[in-house]
């Protein structure tokens, strides 16, 4: 599953503030992108319809759960979360505790807000490279992200990763728990897949 579709453009002739990249991402909204922490801008290519679908499921099961705890605020891939390491990224599922985003300033909300989500999804779909995504995952970890799961619909496996351990491997057949940071929260994803 090689990453096919996925665009890094050569920006070194570019530089790019935090605002001016906003705005790019603003006058092109009609694309998504990432920023990495060393600046490269990356074209996200859309996902299938399938993976749109099960990525909307996914998001559902999270809102439900919120709703109910009321601890927090659930994102989708649209938003965009600036990481303390500088980079600009948007995962497919994501969450921030509470107080931790009600800190935040309004003008920060509003744009790629300066803070790492506490809880992260990324779901694997044919444009995306694992080994990217692993990547990813670490770069979370290493930005404050306390729970993350990189779920593989095409492997049926969960890489469940949190800061300093492991990376827990698991299938498809039990269901995933949020553990401490989503207390309460469980994904079956084979209600999903």
């Amino acid at each position: 599953m090689e990453n096919m579709e996925t665009i890094t453009l050569n920006t070194s002739a570019i530089t790019f503030s935090e605002e001016e990249f906003f705005l790019f991402c603003q006058d092109n909204d009609n694309l998504r992108f990432e920023r990495t922490a060393d600046q490269q801008i990356i074209v996200m290519a859309p996902t299938g319809s399938e993976t749109g679908f099960k990525n909307s499921d996914i998001n559902f099961e999270l809102v439900l759960w919120n709703r109910q705890q009321k601890g927090g605020y659930v994102f989708d891939s649209n938003a965009g979360f600036t990481l303390p390491n500088g980079a600009v990224r948007s995962p497919d599922a994501s969450w921030v505790k509470k107080e931790k985003y009600e800190a935040l300033s309004m003008s920060d909300r509003h744009r790629f807000a300066h803070i790492c989500p506490d809880f992260v999804i990324e779901l694997q779909s044919l444009s995306d490279s694992l080994s990217q995504l692993k990547d990813k995952m670490k770069e979370y970890m290493a930005n404050g992200c306390q729970l993350g799961w990189l779920i593989s619909p095409e492997l049926r496996k969960v890489y469940i990763y949190k800061p300093g351990e492991a990376i827990t491997e698991v299938t498809f057949e039990k269901p995933l728990s949020g553990q401490n940071t989503l207390p309460g929260f469980a994904l079956d994803l084979s209600k999903i897949f």
